[in-house]
């Protein structure tokens, strides 16, 4: 049986993660769920909330994306939303057990000016009501990552999707470096990084892995690593195409906190589709946060209810709001 310690490593091979990947099932959720202990409460789960501050007409071409002005989708665009209705949501997610309220615009990159700053008053408003506050605005200026830094942004999220020889099956309008270059202005301006991908695109498990590599290989690991399962949307490219077997995706997030020991792992987008079974087996694997809510940007998501009879009958928790200002890996 493969060792069960986990030490952090940078210098990961593909072959190394497919030897992971593809060990014995019991195998690899035991060596999962030990590294996981290890680093974790086993018990709890940070509950995080998603809300798009500035929804459609983004100019890339990302294949997955609703809000891609490129396809017809049926998604109502609307420009930042008011700080009033911003503060509003954030209060009832914290009043609902969310540590964590990220938010989302669409945009290809932020641009200085009058809706940025509107960005990094929401982001004041919001950190001042004592929320973890994550941003995912595009590609991101050193300058500009500090602002929002300064502003009380705690995290910046920016996916790299999927490994670098298959992004280009899915984007045209950005490179794999542009994404990286902006996690760097994220590192450089003090920030954590949310950085993960999705699954189903008609990716192969080695391109899933070969994403896992690119994330494992960095200076220091994303704190937070959201793995999305592909919601297929009509208008969308890939609005047809096979859905994604729940093991390999148990698998993923086994391999995922193996070799990320000490990253959050989260339950993103594709829960509706996810059995409560399935979820289960992705928190033994090593998988400890979700986002909840009913809405994920612009696609459903279980409700409260749902998630609290989950937690309940897997005699888990969510972290407290107390606990999340202390954990830089929340």
């Amino acid at each position: 049986m493969t060792n069960t310690q986990s030490p952090i490593r940078h210098n990961w091979s593909a072959e190394e993660a497919q030897a992971l990947y593809n060990q014995p099932f019991p195998d690899l959720l035991y060596q999962a769920q030990t590294t996981h202990r290890a680093n974790f409460n086993a018990h709890e789960v940070q509950r995080s909330t998603l809300l798009s501050v500035k929804t459609g007409g983004c100019p890339e071409d990302c294949a997955y994306c609703p809000q891609s002005a490129h396809y017809k989708t049926g998604v109502e665009r609307h420009s930042v939303l008011p700080k009033d209705v911003v503060r509003a949501k954030a209060l009832q997610a914290k009043e609902s057990g969310s540590t964590r309220f990220c938010m989302g615009a669409a945009w290809r990159e932020v641009k200085d000016g009058k809706d940025f700053d509107a960005i990094v008053d929401l982001v004041q408003e919001v950190h001042g009501l004592g929320l973890e506050v994550c941003c995912t605005l595009g590609m991101l200026t050193e300058s500009q990552a500090a602002r929002l830094r300064d502003a009380g942004c705690y995290a910046y999220n920016h996916n790299l999707d999927t490994s670098p020889e298959y992004y280009g099956e899915i984007i045209s309008t950005r490179t794999y470096e542009d994404r990286l270059r902006t996690l760097d202005n994220v590192r450089k301006a003090g920030m954590t990084v949310c950085c993960g991908g999705i699954v189903g695109m008609g990716e192969s498990p080695n391109d899933r892995l070969g994403l896992l590599v690119q994330l494992a290989n960095q200076e220091v690991h994303p704190e937070s690593v959201p793995l999305n399962m592909l919601v297929r949307v009509e208008g969308t490219p890939l609005a047809e195409g096979a859905s994604v077997d729940p093991l390999e995706f148990v698998r993923l997030v086994a391999t995922a906190r193996i070799m990320m020991p000490t990253s959050m792992v989260r339950l993103s987008a594709g829960r509706m589709e996810m059995s409560d079974e399935m979820q289960a087996l992705c928190f033994v694997a090593g998988a400890n946060s979700v986002f909840a809510g009913e809405k994920l940007l612009t696609t459903p998501n279980p409700g409260d209810d749902h998630d609290n009879k989950l937690m309940k009958r897997l005699g888990m928790h969510y972290r407290e709001n107390k606990e999340c200002s202390q954990s830089i890996a929340a």
